[in-house]
């Protein structure tokens, strides 16, 4: 088991939301997430810093924990602004994390006890009882959700023992937060995803770690998948769309739809299990 006391800082900062620096990180982390701040908006300390009830150090304190999570950036003499969205930017994201989280799973079913499993089928058991909720109101019902998602994500993984993949998931995980709203909450394609993580599970519990990964590896491409179905409006126009890749197959990319609407791995280091 990888040694918690060990492992890495997560790119997300810990700021305590008991402290006024804390509290104003959080709050803006969410209305950057949930884009009531919109990808690519200026954020003006004078203006911001009444309707967070805070003072302008304190919050470009809390705005300076955002750029290190690449929620936010500088630029230059034009103040902070809120990182743009951009289908190439999930489509690099995406990649990373199904080679880097397929792995992990892999060396977890690899060295995983009882203990690994009764923690994955826990979170799974709750993850389980959200997507039920979900179903009934996605908007008002996502946060929870993807708190559950994240720990079962986390749960399936935990018993790996690279603290740097760990780290690096973490961060792949939350960028990827911005994305994963907009498909749950919009749902532009058909997916059941109940389904999706019933499979993963199985296939994890019976230790078949092939058929495991792979499966994982078609769950984070689907949400690629989806994404490539959202309005054009919703991203911040940096990218093109007629420049927008149309599928994980280009710049070797790892999916394409066979006959049966399937998606399957295609890049070699991607598809070794099949």
């Amino acid at each position: 088991m990888p040694d918690i006391s060990a492992a890495l800082p997560p790119l997300a900062h810990a700021a305590a939301p008991t402290t006024l620096v804390g509290s104003a990180y959080a709050s803006l982390r969410r209305d950057i997430i949930e884009g009531r701040l919109p990808p690519g908006s200026r954020l003006r300390v004078e203006h911001l810093k009444d309707s967070y009830g805070v003072g302008a150090g304190t919050l470009r304190e809390a705005l300076a924990l955002l750029v290190s999570d690449a929620l936010v950036i500088v630029h230059g003499q034009r103040g902070f602004h809120v990182t743009p969205i951009s289908l190439d930017d999930f489509l690099d994201i995406t990649r990373n994390r199904m080679l880097m989280e397929s792995e992990a799973l892999r060396q977890s079913i690899a060295v995983g006890d009882d203990v690994w499993e009764s923690r994955v089928i826990a979170a799974f058991h709750r993850l389980r009882r959200a997507e039920e909720r979900l179903a009934v109101d996605r908007p008002g019902r996502f946060n929870e959700w993807e708190e559950r998602n994240r720990e079962f994500h986390q749960a399936l993984i935990s018993a790996c023992d690279s603290r740097w993949m760990h780290h690096f998931l973490g961060i792949l995980y939350q960028q990827a937060e911005r994305y994963r709203r907009l498909t749950i909450v919009r749902d532009p394609i058909p997916r059941d995803l109940h389904d999706e993580h019933q499979g993963i599970l199985d296939a994890t519990l019976a230790r078949d770690a092939e058929l495991a990964s792979r499966l994982l590896r078609e769950h984070i491409g689907t949400t690629f998948e989806a994404v490539k179905h959202l309005p054009a409006h919703l991203f911040d126009g940096s990218t093109p769309v007629a420049a927008m890749p149309t599928t994980l197959q280009e710049g070797a990319a790892p999916y394409a739809n066979d006959a049966a609407g399937m998606l399957h791995p295609l890049d070699a280091d991607l598809a070794e299990d099949r």
